[in-house]
């Protein structure tokens, strides 16, 4: 039954992370590309969206918890139970250090949780791809689907942080059009850190997309 439940669940944050993702992409291209809008209007919708993208961080760890307990539990990995439960206790205390994070974004200890967030993903990154390099070189541990599926998994993160860079240009031209106003030279540099961020998101999709398929067919 608890096997069930977590595949049902795994399965439905797929659908969770891909409509965050576009609810979040669609009110950002709003705001790129409406300059008639007043600004405060611009920016109220720009709070939105990093409210809206809080539910793709969600999605993320809960991906990551469930999935851990998953393999645990099919005996992919060793522990069943016990990796399973140790899993969902690290999601949940990744997960409540997120909000928690957000709620202090503006004051120095949210800048610090940031920071130590995002060093969480790197190293989280770097060991879900070599568990999944080593499972295709050895092929004595983890089948080679899952491989290839923990390798994807690490691209859809390291996709995620380079979202996350591209919004962080869109603020240093947020900035500057809040100080002195709107240009076309401004609102074509918004655009432009709008495109290469889809298209970031572009290629986090396709690893989503290869990681359902990988856990449909096990090829």
């Amino acid at each position: 039954m608890l096997l069930d439940v977590l595949l049902v669940a795994h399965i439905v944050g797929l659908g969770y992370w891909l409509g965050s993702e576009l609810v979040i992409n669609s009110t950002y291209r709003y705001v790129c590309y409406t300059p008639s809008l007043p600004f405060e209007e611009r920016n109220k919708l720009m709070d939105h969206t990093l409210h809206v993208d809080q539910h793709v961080r969600y999605a993320l760890i809960f991906q990551l918890g469930t999935g851990t307990a998953l393999a645990a539990l099919y005996g992919y990995i060793p522990g069943g139970g016990t990796v399973a439960a140790i899993a969902g206790a690290a999601a949940v205390t990744w997960l409540a250090l997120v909000e928690i994070t957000h709620r202090l974004r503006v004051a120095p200890l949210g800048k610090s949780l940031a920071a130590f967030d995002r060093g969480l993903r790197y190293v989280v990154m770097v060991t879900v791809a070599g568990v999944g390099i080593n499972a295709l070189a050895t092929a004595q541990t983890l089948p080679p689907w899952l491989g290839w599926k923990l390798i994807c998994f690490a691209g859809v993160i390291l996709c995620g942080v380079g979202i996350r860079y591209s919004i962080i240009d869109f603020y240093r031209t947020w900035a500057k059009i809040r100080a002195t106003g709107s240009s076309d030279e401004l609102e074509a540099e918004i655009r432009h850190i709008y495109f290469y961020g889809t298209a970031i998101l572009v290629g986090l999709w396709v690893f989503i997309f290869v990681i359902a398929a990988l856990s449909v067919w096990k090829p």
